[in-house]
């Protein structure tokens, strides 16, 4: 099962998500079975234009319109495969230390907490897998980048993709 896991998109009315993100990129998403969205999305054809793109699990964010919170959750959780990953979007206050997090993915007893708001990319793992994709959009700091997981049995594979132009390159990681 291939998932792909975005945040902070931070599209405005007016703009298009479609020619913000890499064509690549694009092509990945549509090649996910999930599409996994930890929140500010910002306006409602930024969801509407992510969902006709496949299965999108999605919870809103603190930047998001009124229409967006009143529609997403705050948190989510699915089940993948037999691993569960929970979804939020801001988790803590600062990305300096994950303890604040991994006791959220304690207390949603999740093996996988994806969370967004740092807009730069995050993996930490303890006894949980902490994921945060950054922007592929809005990076701040960081490259643009999403995450891309594989799950297969109870083993998780992800990959950051970093993008810039059109151009997307990958660094991966291996849990199990």
């Amino acid at each position: 099962m291939k998932l792909i896991v975005l945040s902070d998109t931070h599209i405005r009315s007016g703009q298009s998500l479609l020619d913000l993100l890499p064509e690549e990129l694009i092509s990945i998403i549509k090649n996910s079975d999930i599409i996994i969205h930890a929140g500010d999305f910002e306006s409602l054809e930024c969801y509407h234009e992510l969902s006709g793109l496949g299965r999108l699990v999605a919870v809103h964010g603190d930047a998001d319109v009124p229409e967006l919170m009143e529609f997403l959750p705050e948190r989510e959780t699915m089940e993948v495969e037999g691993i569960k990953i929970g979804i939020v979007h801001k988790g803590q206050l600062t990305s300096d230390h994950v303890d604040g997090l991994r006791y959220l993915a304690k207390e949603m007893d999740v093996d996988v907490l994806v969370f967004g708001h740092f807009h730069h990319p995050i993996i930490e793992q303890t006894d949980v897998l902490l994921l945060s994709p950054g922007s592929a959009i809005v990076p701040g700091i960081a490259e643009p980048s999403a995450i891309e997981l594989e799950i297969s049995g109870k083993q998780v594979k992800g990959k950051v993709i970093r993008c810039t132009g059109d151009v997307c390159s990958y660094f991966e990681y291996v849990k199990g």
